[in-house]
């Protein structure tokens, strides 16, 4: 019996130090990046930002942590980052509702509530494999499970800087799974000497990385952990907006962890990037993962020889420091908050700040104009006449109050009436109105304190009100929440048709780390508005209540560049603005790539174009980014059909800016749209050009 064990035993040893084969077959040797096998050692060196080079020496040995040695050149000195870590996962798998709303479109759930459990991501060293795509090379190392969920761990390098991609790749048949993921870098030795983030004041903080620290979960500033050695620094952070699942408040829930014994689950010190399983305590409905789709359970890591400052100033830069920057000819807009600063700090009798915390959040997020989106819950809608009457005088005085050369800040409402779903109301200038009409009352009277009153009894009267006030509406949230089957229920309505009915807003509603882009619900929408003859866009807006500096706004937010040289004065009103969103002169960004030019034979976006018989057609555009591009793809219809032609972006470098000219084929079609996606899955998104022949 001693001899079997023993013979078993050597068996164990033998395959736990067993050569693993490593398959070469898909790396080429280009962009100045090498990856040499020997042994159970997988060297890659790529260039990083300048001079410097990046290396990563992977242990293929069952036994041993998987990143043996991270080094960063520079001028010729080798620093040692840190060595000895692991990658670690855990994997939170709940179900679904697909029954009682819209399938994978739900965003009302509380998956939080019903049964679920977490997992660690195990990580068995079966087979590696190397592939080049582009400029970035990436090592499959197979494979990874949790509980119904398998696949491979996927080490993506991009030459030009020091980034890391690491991910856990699964996929699971099981219908109706929702998740959530942790991720980040363990150890057994003591190989930090401290761990730093910026304080949700942005305020630089540190602690001695002591193996016996409990885990704990820390607010941070720009979504940033980094682990500090005498060497440097290794800064670990999740992609800006892909990792964060919808939902109604941008609290900050603690997205970083540190410690031992994370969730009782990872046995060794760590550091990382986590979710809260409640979220906000509203509806929380986690990430989709339908059967068979690859997600993506991933973070990334930034290698700096510098001070762990100087490493997150590096981090920041890939989101503009969580500002929307400056482009010549265009102004930031961003849409639908419920702050109800109205109700719940002016009429309540509350001390009113000269400048709230909300106003705040936005001028240094470097958005320039703010729809709001007001008595939503609060308020008196529909009356009585001397409280809405208070109430939207009220908002309006604070609107031009808080709105200066450099920020609007503009009145609008959810009024959730009249047409069918939630949609969304702008009007160029303060309009008072009441959503109810009884049938003796005018549609219009002439009130000696406000001025014109109107009010609303149908959607007939509504879409008057828009006509008379040139006024625009469109669907809040569309597909999805309260607007589930709208627009589609209404596109054949009079409000629809009419040039007021300005489309829809997208949002990323539902997460889902498979998806190469953000939001599929909205952009499918826009492309089966514009295939249903009329002439629609689609707006950005982020739909959450409050904004405080503490909070994590930016992953929540998205903007609208609209062609606009100045802003208008608030007092004159804001007609120019509603002008270029009707006529769909702006782009949508999550704020990493910026689209200031887009012409398809000379035409911009939302202007039409008189195709050539042969139907070819030149699309111009200058692009600036952050993260490494991934793919620009042109989405064209014909009033039936929708049609894709994606373009690899992979030989792309990171923070670039480049003129891109495509040639293509748009015969018979009636429409064109760009989009653009990157390597953490940002985006942006040009409005249509209307083509005719």
């Amino acid at each position: 019996m001693k001899l079997r064990l023993l013979i078993l035993a050597g068996l164990i040893c033998q395959v736990a130090h067993a050569q693993l084969p490593v398959d070469l077959s898909g790396y080429q040797k280009k962009s100045g990046t090498s990856v040499t096998s020997q042994g159970n050692s997988l060297v890659i060196s790529w260039p990083a930002k300048g001079k410097e080079t990046a290396k990563l020496v992977l242990n293929l040995n069952q036994a041993k942590p998987l990143f043996s040695s991270i080094q960063l050149t520079q001028q010729g000195k080798v620093h040692e980052i840190v060595k000895e870590l692991d990658p670690a996962f855990v994997l939170t798998i709940g179900k679904r509702d697909l029954v009682s709303q819209n399938g994978w479109n739900i965003f009302f759930d509380k998956t939080n509530k019903l049964p679920h459990k977490s997992y660690a991501v195990e990580l068995t060293k079966r087979a590696a494999s190397v592939k080049t795509i582009g400029t970035r090379t990436v090592v499959r190392l197979s494979e990874v499970k949790a509980a119904t969920f398998s696949g491979a761990l996927e080490i993506t390098v991009y030459a030009g800087s020091p980034l890391i991609n690491v991910a856990a790749v699964m996929a699971t048949e099981v219908d109706s799974t929702a998740i959530l993921y942790d991720a980040g870098l363990v150890t057994k030795q003591p190989v930090w000497n401290t761990l730093a983030w910026a304080d949700t004041d942005n305020n630089m903080q540190s602690i001695a990385a002591d193996l016996n620290l409990p885990n704990k979960a820390q607010a941070v500033k720009y979504r940033t952990i980094i682990g500090v050695t005498k060497s440097g620094s290794l800064a670990v952070f999740p992609a800006p907006h892909q990792y964060f699942y919808p939902l109604d408040e941008a609290y900050n829930l603690d997205f970083t962890w540190y410690g031992t014994k994370y969730r009782s689950l990872i046995p060794d010190f760590g550091i990382g990037i986590r979710q809260d399983l409640m979220g906000d305590r509203r509806w929380v409905p986690w990430v989709n993962a339908p059967p068979g789709t690859q997600q993506r359970l991933n973070f990334f890591c930034l290698l700096s020889a510098d001070t762990p400052a100087k490493a997150l100033d590096e981090v920041k830069r890939f989101t503009h420091n969580d500002k929307y920057p400056v482009v010549s000819g265009y102004k930031t807009m961003s849409s639908h908050f419920h702050n109800e600063h109205t109700m719940n700090t002016v009429l309540a009798g509350k001390p009113v700040p000269e400048v709230p915390n909300f106003v705040k959040v936005f001028k240094n997020a470097g958005v320039n104009i703010v729809h709001l989106a007001e008595f939503h819950g609060p308020g008196h809608p529909k009356g009585p006449d001397d409280q809405r009457l208070l109430e939207l005088k009220t908002l309006f005085g604070e609107c031009k109050r808080l709105s200066d050369s450099d920020f609007l800040l503009l009145p609008g409402e959810e009024p959730n009436n009249f047409f069918g779903g939630h949609w969304l109301d702008f009007f160029p200038k303060p309009v008072y109105w009441i959503m109810s009409r009884k049938p003796d009352m005018p549609f219009v009277t002439d009130d000696p304190t406000y001025g014109k009153v109107y009010r609303i009894a149908d959607k007939n009267d509504m879409l008057k009100l828009l006509q008379v006030e040139n006024g625009l509406a469109w669907t809040a949230h569309a597909r999805t929440k309260g607007s589930t089957g709208f627009p589609d229920q209404y596109r054949d309505e009079e409000f629809y048709k009419s040039d007021h009915f300005f489309g829809a807003a997208w949002k990323n509603i539902p997460a889902d780390l498979s998806e190469p882009r953000l939001s599929r619900r909205v952009l499918d929408l826009m492309d089966d508005m514009a295939n249903w003859g009329l002439k629609k866009h689609v707006i950005a807006e982020s739909d959450i209540f409050s904004m405080e500096p503490e909070n994590e706004t930016y992953a929540h937010l998205n903007v609208n560049y609209l062609q606009l040289d100045k802003l208008p004065e608030y007092s004159k009103g804001w007609q120019p603005v509603l002008d270029v969103m009707k006529q769909g002169k702006f782009f949508v960004t999550t704020g990493e790539i910026m689209l200031p030019k887009f012409t398809v034979n000379g035409k911009g976006a939302g202007e039409t174009l008189q195709l050539p018989a042969d139907g070819k057609a030149t699309i111009n555009l200058n692009v600036n980014w952050t993260f490494p591009l991934t793919f620009a793809e042109i989405i064209s219809g014909d009033g039936k059909q929708v049609f894709r032609e994606r373009i690899d972006l992979t030989n792309t470098l990171p923070f670039g800016k480049q003129a891109f000219n495509f040639t293509t084929n748009l015969k018979n079609r009636t429409w064109v749209r760009v989009e653009f996606w990157d390597a953490a899955v940002n985006g942006a998104f040009t409005q249509q050009v209307w083509l005719t022949h």
